[in-house]
């Protein structure tokens, strides 16, 4: 099983994990793009989740298990739908990487069309799913990081400068791996330096919020929040804008990206926004700038993924490593679309 040392993970897990016995089934459930996800299944059938960072080229301050761990013990004591953490490996003479071990929450992980007609075939479903997802969103930027023990978590403010620079330098080095450049990657980097909002508040900001990264339940709440690996402090907003971006519509021109969202009965982006303003009395006037931010933010972690792919470390993923290219550049496109509405 590739990314995992199975005699030296399974004797961890038996030591670690608590009621869990071998011999362990693992199952890789998401890979490729960015850390892997693994279902363990015990000789009872019962079954937990392992999470380890990509097979190689992982770059400096990505990734972080720990800081993931970490995250979600926070999370936990303040019952936030997010899978409960159960044992953590820093060792990394186990399996070269730290991880850890998190419970399996049931839910539906809605990614393709059919599969949410199947689940989810009314309107009042859908709606009920986009009004759930928001009011997640709005009780997560609610907590105090103080209280919960997140507030050494990163800096409140500067979010989005801090955000520019981090991105684009990973960009810049996953670039330089392949000698890879997207020129208006670059020029959009510029632009959004310019032109930042001030931050009216600081919050925990999850960093990839979107549909397809939560488990919904058969009653169309929100079960579990997942992949919080590049959540920190910082402004809200960004979430948000961030939403937007994954949230597509059926009359959306040649998308960047795809999502369920474009079914009927899912509500609209302008609707998503006016829910979220309505919950937390925010002012979205400048929330074009956010969308554009993410936009340019998912092209710098794609040129990531596509430096991985080049070099050979896919994780599972098959998919053809010359769209991911192409991506940036739709990616980038579209950031600069955003930015001019701003």
């Amino acid at each position: 099983m590739e990314g995992i040392k199975e005699p030296n993970v399974s004797d961890w897990i038996s030591r670690n994990v608590a009621n869990f016995q071998g011999p362990y089934d693992y199952q890789l459930i998401a890979g490729g793009r960015s850390n892997l996800t693994f279902q363990v299944t015990d000789a009872k059938g019962e079954m937990v989740i392992l999470r380890r960072p990509p097979i190689s080229h992982v770059l400096p301050t990505a990734h972080d298990m720990t800081r993931e761990h970490r995250i979600l013990t926070g999370l936990d004591k303040v019952v936030f739908p997010s899978p409960k953490p159960i044992a953590l490996c820093t060792d990394n003479d186990v399996n070269d990487y730290p991880f850890y071990i998190m419970e399996k929450v049931d839910g539906h992980i809605l990614k393709e069309e059919k599969y949410v007609e199947a689940t989810f075939p009314t309107l009042d479903d859908r709606r009920k799913m986009s009004e759930n997802l928001v009011s997640t969103l709005v009780k997560l930027h609610s907590f105090d990081p103080d209280e919960i023990g997140l507030s050494d978590l990163g800096r409140k403010d500067g979010y989005i400068e801090r955000q520019l620079k981090r991105w684009f330098n990973q960009y810049q080095a996953s670039g330089d791996e392949i000698n890879h450049r997207v020129p208006l990657v670059e020029d959009m980097h510029q632009k959004l330096v310019s032109a930042v909002p001030e931050q009216a508040k600081s919050a925990i900001v999850h960093g990839d919020y979107r549909l397809d990264n939560t488990l919904i339940t058969n009653d169309c709440e929100v079960a579990a929040v997942l992949d919080w690996e590049i959540c920190t402090l910082g402004d809200p907003l960004a979430d948000i804008g961030l939403l937007l971006v994954y949230w597509t519509e059926k009359t959306d021109q040649h998308p960047p990206l795809a999502s369920v969202t474009q079914m009927d009965g899912f509500a609209t982006r302008s609707e998503i926004a006016k829910l979220y303003a309505e919950m937390t009395g925010v002012d979205l006037s400048l929330i074009n700038y956010y969308v554009s931010f993410g936009y340019w933010k998912l092209a710098c972690i794609l040129e990531g993924v596509y430096s991985r792919y080049v070099q050979g470390a896919r994780g599972g993923d098959r998919s053809e490593v010359g769209d991911y290219a192409k991506q940036v550049q739709l990616l980038a496109e579209a950031s600069k679309e955003a930015f001019e509405r701003f």
